[in-house]
C-alpha cells in the first residue's frame, strides 16, 4: 500500500467528475479476437494423442529413468570400488612405511649390538634386514609411481637414497671392523641423532600423508554411497509414481473400454431382440401369406371342380347327345364330335390335374400317408423311377397345416429330383411320434453342389426351408453318400409358435 500525502491527491467533485468523462471522448472498444480454429484443433489432437498414448511416455519415460539410474549407479559403484582401492592401497603403504621405519631401527640395533660384541649373528640379521629394507623400498617406490603423487614420490627417493647410504656404510662398518673393541667402537660409530631424527621424520610424514589419503578415499566412498542410496531412492520413487500413473491410467482405459463393451453388449442384445421379433414378425407374416395362398388354391379348386366341371360335364354329355343322333345320318359330323369328346376328356382331365396341384383330394379325403404314396407312385410312374416307401400301415390325423407343409415339401423334392438329380431310384420315409413327425426323401442323382447349398435365389429350397421354419421344424439338405441328396424334414406335431406376432 503506497503512502501518498492527502494533500497530493485533488478532490474531484461528482459534477466536475461527470463533466470530464462527458469531455474526454470516449475510446472504441477493441473486440477481444476468438481463438484460431486451427489452435483448438492441435489442442483436441494433443488432448486426443495423450489420452492414446500416455502409457507409452510413460513408460517410455520410466525406461529412460531406470537405464539412467543405473548408468549413474554403475559409475557410482566403480568410484567406489576404485576408491576402497585407494585406501586399501594407502593402508599397504603406511604399513609399509610403518615396517620401514622399524628395520631401520632394527639395523642400527644390530650395528650396536655388534660394536659391543663382536658376533656373527648380528652381520647375519643386519643382511637379513637389509633385504628386507630394500623389498620394502622397491615397493613402496612402484607404489608412488603408479599414484603418480610427484611430492610424495620426491620425499620418498630422498629417504630411499639416505636409507642406502645407511645401508651400505653399515654393511662396510660391519665387514671391515677392527678387532680391537676401542677401534671397533671408533669405527661403528653410529650416524649422529639429527639424521636420524630426520630420516624418522620424513617417515612419519609420509606415513601421515599415506592415512590422509586413505582417510579421504574413504570419506568420498561413503560420500558415493550416499549419493547412490539417494539416487536410487528417487529412482525408486521416480518409477513407483510413473507405475502409478501407468496402472491409474491402464484402469482408466480398461474402465472405458468395459464401458464400452457393456455398451456395445447392450445395443447387441436390443439388435438381437429387434432381429429376433423382426424374425418372428416375418415368420408370421411368412406362414399367413402361404395360409392364404392355400385358402386361394382351396377356393379356387374348388371353383373349378364345381363352375368348370359342371360345364365340361355338361358340354361332354350335350355333344354325346347329339353325336348319338347324327352318328348314323351325318358321319363326318359324327367324327368331328367324337373328336370334341376327345378334347373334352383331356380338359377334364386337365381339371383334375390342375386340381390336384393347387389342392390334392387325396391329402383331404384320405390323408398325408396315402397322399405322399399316391405322390410317390405317380411321380415314379412319370419319370420312369423305382420307389422304395418306409410309410406308416395307416394314416394318422396331423392337422392341417402340418399335413399340407410336408406335402408340398415332398412335392417340391420330387420335383426338383425330376428336373436336376437324374435319378432313377427314389425313397421316402415318414416317422411319427408322439410329438414329431419327420420326413426324409432320398434320390441316388448327380446331388446337390455345395455352392448350391449356400445360395439365396432357389426359391425352392427357400421356400421349403420356410413352410418348415414357420412351424416351428427344422430343414435340412445335403449330399447322400456316395450320390444324390437326401432331404430330412422334422416337426413339432403341435405348433410351437401359438399366435403370430402382431406387426
Amino acid at each position: 500500500m503506497s503512502h501518498v500525502p492527502r494533500a497530493a491527491i485533488p478532490t474531484i467533485l461528482p459534477d466536475e467528475a461527470s463533466s470530464f468523462a462527458a469531455d474526454e471522448p470516449a475510446m472504441p472498444k477493441t473486440p477481444t479476437p476468438p481463438a484460431p480454429a486451427g489452435i483448438a484443433r492441435r489442442a483436441a489432437r494433443f488432448n486426443e494423442w495423450m489420452r492414446r498414448y500416455s502409457w507409452a511416455v510413460a513408460m517410455t519415460v520410466a525406461i529412460v529413468i531406470t537405464v539412467g539410474g543405473l548408468v549413474i549407479l554403475e559409475s557410482g559403484r566403480m568410484r567406489i570400488a576404485s576408491e576402497y582401492e585407494t585406501a586399501l592401497d594407502a593402508k599397504g603403504a603406511t604399513a609399509q612405511l610403518s615396517t620401514l621405519a622399524a628395520d631401520i631401527a632394527t639395523l642400527t640395533a644390530d650395528e650396536r649390538g655388534f660394536a659391543l660384541k663382536p658376533d656373527g649373528a648380528y652381520q647375519a640379521h643386519f643382511r637379513e634386514t637389509t633385504g628386507r629394507v630394500r623389498r620394502t623400498l622397491a615397493s613402496l617406490d612402484a607404489y608412488y609411481r603408479r599414484i603418480g603423487d610427484d611430492t610424495a614420490l620426491a620425499s620418498f627417493a630422498q629417504i630411499r637414497a639416505a636409507d642406502d647410504d645407511e645401508i651400505a656404510q653399515g654393511t662396510v662398518r660391519l665387514e671391515e671392523a677392527p678387532d680391537d673393541a676401542a677401534a671397533r667402537v671408533k669405527s661403528l660409530a653410529l650416524p649422529p641423532p639429527d639424521t636420524s631424527a630426520t630420516l624418522d621424520a620424513a617417515l612419519s610424514l609420509l606415513r601421515l600423508n599415506e592415512e590422509q589419503r586413505a582417510q579421504h578415499a574413504l570419506d568420498a566412498s561413503r560420500a558415493d554411497q550416499r549419493i547412490s542410496t539417494l539416487c536410487v531412492g528417487a529412482l525408486c520413487a521416480l518409477n513407483i509414481v510413473l507405475f502409478i500413473l501407468l496402472f491409474r491410467n491402464l484402469g482408466i482405459q480398461l474402465d472405458k473400454q468395459a464401458r464400452v463393451q457393456k455398451a456395445l453388449i447392450t445395443q447387441q442384445e436390443e439388435l438381437d431382440q429387434l432381429v429376433f421379433a423382426r424374425t418372428r414378425q416375418l415368420e408370421a407374416l411368412a406362414w399367413h401369406l402361404q395360409s392364404v395362398s392355400e385358402n386361394e388354391k382351396t377356393e379356387l379348386a374348388r371353383e373349378l371342380h364345381d363352375e368348370l366341371g359342371s360345364i365340361l360335364t355338361a358340354s361332354k354329355m350335350d355333344v354325346a347327345w347329339v353325336r348319338g343322333k347324327l352318328k348314323d345320318t351325318e358321319p363326318a359330323m359324327a367324327e368331328k364330335l367324337a373328336r370334341a369328346l376327345g378334347n373334352l376328356d383331356q380338359g377334364i382331365a386337365l381339371k383334375r390335374r390342375i386340381i390336384e396341384d393347387m389342392r390334392p383330394t387325396v391329402l383331404a379325403n384320405f390323408g398325408l400317408v396315402t397322399a405322399l404314396r399316391s405322390l410317390a407312385d405317380e411321380a415314379a410312374q412319370r419319370n420312369g423311377w423305382s420307389v422304395e416307401s418306409d410309410l406308416p400301415g395307416e394314416d394318422v390325423k396331423l392337422g392341417e397345416a402340418i399335413e399340407i407343409a410336408l406335402f408340398r415339401v415332398a412335392q417340391e423334392t420330387l420335383t426338383n429330383a425330376a428336373k436336376y438329380a437324374h435319378a432313377s431310384r427314389i425313397r421316402i420315409a415318414l416317422d411319427i411320434d408322439e410329438e414329431n413327425v419327420s420326413l426324409s426323401i432320398t434320390d441316388d442323382g448327380i446331388g446337390i453342389r455345395p455352392q448350391d447349398l449356400k445360395r439365396t435365389q432357389t426359391h425352392g429350397l427357400v421356400g421349403m426351408r420356410q413352410r418348415v421354419s414357420a412351424r416351428g421344424g427344422r430343414f435340412e439338405i445335403e449330399r447322400a453318400s456316395p450320390h444324390g441328396t437326401a432331404i430330412s424334414v422334422s416337426m413339432p406335431r403341435e405348433r410351437s409358435v401359438d399366435a403370430p406376432l402382431a406387426a
